[in-house]
């Protein structure tokens, strides 16, 4: 029996992918905002495509203030860029 994988849609191009595949972002209990790369951090979570491309769209089109229901520090953008370097 093949195990279900868990599938997250990217904030950036709207796709769903698999959720080993997408890097998280998550606003915590504290209201901050920050990259879970485990996976596993409590708090309110948006997946973004580990690409330039998807990261563009998501601050173009507000993804990531959109599914956090708060505004985004620019260091966090910045980070994630780093992330996917």
């Amino acid at each position: 029996m093949n195990k279900k994988i868990p599938m997250r849609q990217c904030v950036g191009c709207r796709e769903m992918k698999p959720k080993r595949e997408l890097i998280r972002v998550i606003r915590t209990a504290e209201d901050t905002v920050c990259i879970d790369t485990t996976g596993k951090k409590n708090g309110r979570g948006a997946y973004l495509c580990p690409n330039q491309e998807c990261l563009d769209k998501a601050v173009k089109s507000k993804g990531l203030e959109h599914s956090l229901k708060m505004a985004v520090p620019k260091d966090i953008y910045t980070e994630f860029e780093k992330e996917i370097i």
